[in-house]
């Protein structure tokens, strides 16, 4: 088999939707001889902040020498980024080898009307590779929620991470922050250790020790990391940690939120589990710790900067960093997806830009340019629908060439999918 024809074996389960629950996922791995069972695991669930805590986790593990699976959706320019070992994607014929392996199983469900979706498959070939290529531990991200997330198929891992919770995928989760927490605690195993990261409602915090309890967890809160910010730029923060001072790349305040997160959760590992990660191994790691298309800068001149923000929070996040690194005039290149609070999200964002250029995201689920242009009405000067992430750009860049501005894109990490490699040609970068 070969790598195109695995993906799309892969992308040809996608019509079959998310299905919630746990069954047809324990059914294939117990096919695949139930790798999950055999790998160490960090568990990451949370509204915001998932991505870049796994990352820098990962990178840190990574620089001290254990052999780190990480797992985490969505990818942005290429399948493989959802699947990596070391900070290496899984390489295309491995990918396509292990497809070949499994897909017969899933065809052997199918027969029984038992129907794998894309992001089940997936989970069970990184579980095999991780597996096959004997990780000492793997950084797991979920997909949406925890509970019913078939990431949550594995043993009680190392540490559980919750990353902040905002509303988010409410037609699954429930439609109340407090029916969220509760799926995304769902990834606390009993007699383990969670990692609590920092949340803007206090009745998270309280509903998450609750399950902490009741499970016999040790729980940990990030805000009681002691780091200090020195300087934050858009080339990154320098920050001091335990007497250390080294810099995160990854640009935004909002990342020190989760950076305390991420050097909990290796505290949790050294103090609990004797993982012996040393000062200078947490300074290198984080200092080569990315996360694409957040608040990422692609250009200095002019300046560009793509974010995923797509939520409330995540555009709260994205506001502040607008304000703390960029000076007015501004232009926006913006796409959004029709079941996010797109009313709310904007509001953060109300008069921080001049002119936004509205595009329709490459998705099943997206708002048309046109009705996001008349949601933004009253909020910018200007609300132009584009055709094309290519006449978006080009409209966008020549507007901030001639006001001497900034142009930033957010609103999808999936619409970040579909700019960032036009821009990164554009920049060669």
């Amino acid at each position: 088999m070969t790598y195109t024809e695995a993906l799309e074996k892969i992308h040809g389960l996608l019509h079959f939707g998310s299905r919630p629950g746990l069954d047809r996922i324990l059914k294939l791995l117990d096919l695949i001889g139930n790798p999950q069972d055999k790998c160490k695991f960090v568990h990451v669930a949370g509204t915001n902040g998932k991505g870049s805590v796994c990352q820098m986790i990962s990178s840190v593990l990574t620089e001290a020498k254990y052999k780190t699976g990480l797992f985490i959706s969505p990818f942005i320019t290429d399948f493989r980024e959802r699947i990596q070992i070391n900070g290496e994607m899984i390489p295309k014929q491995k990918l396509a080898d292990i497809v070949e392996y499994i897909y017969p199983f899933v065809e052997q469900m199918a027969e029984n009307d038992e129907i794998i979706t894309e992001f089940e498959f997936v989970n069970a070939i990184a579980f095999y590779y991780y597996y096959i290529e004997k990780c000492d531990i793997v950084v797991l991200e979920t997909g949406m929620g925890g509970l019913l997330d078939c990431t949550n198929t594995i043993p009680a891992p190392l540490c559980s991470v919750i990353t902040p919770i905002d509303l988010d995928h409410t037609a699954v989760l429930g439609d109340t922050i407090e029916k969220i927490t509760y799926q995304k605690c769902g990834i606390i195993k009993k007699d383990s250790n969670t990692v609590i990261g920092e949340q803007t409602h206090k009745e998270i915090e309280k509903q998450i020790v609750k399950d902490c309890v009741e499970k016999h967890n040790m729980y940990h809160f990030a805000e009681d990391c002691k780091v200090k910010v020195k300087l934050s730029t858009l080339d990154g923060t320098i920050v001091k940690y335990k007497g250390k001072e080294f810099t995160l790349h990854l640009v935004g305040l909002h990342q020190i939120s989760n950076l305390k997160t991420a050097l909990t959760a290796i505290e949790v590992l050294n103090n609990e589990h004797y993982f012996g990660i040393t000062p200078t191994g947490i300074e290198y790691g984080i200092a080569k710790a990315n996360n694409p298309a957040r608040f990422e800068v692609l250009s200095k001149e002019p300046t560009v900067i793509l974010d995923g923000a797509h939520n409330p929070n995540g555009m709260e996040a994205f506001a502040k960093s607008v304000d703390e690194y960029t000076t007015a005039p501004r232009v926006l290149i913006m796409g959004m997806l029709k079941d996010k609070d797109i009313t709310h999200s904007l509001n953060f964002i109300d008069g921080k830009f001049d002119t936004v250029f509205t595009l329709t995201v490459d998705n099943p689920r997206t708002i048309s340019n046109v009705e996001l242009a008349k949601m933004c009405e009253g909020k910018f000067n200007n609300a132009i629908p584009c055709d094309t992430p290519t006449e978006a750009i080009d409209k966008a860049l020549a507007l901030a060439d001639e006001i001497k501005g900034t142009v930033m894109i957010c609103g999808s990490l999936y619409l970040a999918g579909e700019i960032r490699p036009i821009l990164m040609n554009k920049f060669k970068k």
